[in-house]
């Protein structure tokens, strides 16, 4: 059961490393001068995006590869993308307000299905 945790945690920073792509701008993260980390709290604002980015990409890994210690590599996987998917869905209409349809939510319930059939039906 712990591995099934660790699965979870593993696709809660995927998603979350996600959007800190989304906000992440290289461009202006050159165009930080170290002095100004210093003296202003504007260029960390600027940062921010690159220190969730590796934050949660190292969260992520590390959770999956425990639960890939527990749980076949394909089902793990499977599980981890599907969970990713619903949890980066669930953030677009929860904190960025975007719209969702009908569609959207049946085939999101497959999605839950086939994670609950993969669980149910492996040997961990």
């Amino acid at each position: 059961m712990t591995y099934w945790v660790y699965i979870v945690i593993a696709a809660m920073f995927e998603a979350c490393w996600i959007y800190s792509l989304k906000f992440l701008s290289m461009k202006a993260i050159s165009g930080i001068r170290v002095t100004a980390l210093l003296s202003d709290i504007t260029p960390w604002k600027t940062l921010l995006p690159l220190l969730g980015y590796i934050a949660f990409g190292l969260g992520n890994i590390y959770f999956f590869s425990l639960a890939m210690k527990g749980i076949p590599a394909s089902t793990a996987f499977a599980v981890w993308m599907a969970l990713a998917l619903i949890f980066s869905k669930l953030m677009d209409v929860l904190v960025f307000n975007e719209t969702y349809n009908q569609q959207q939510i049946l085939f999101t319930g497959v999605l839950l299905v086939g994670i609950i059939g993969l669980k149910y039906y492996s040997k961990s």
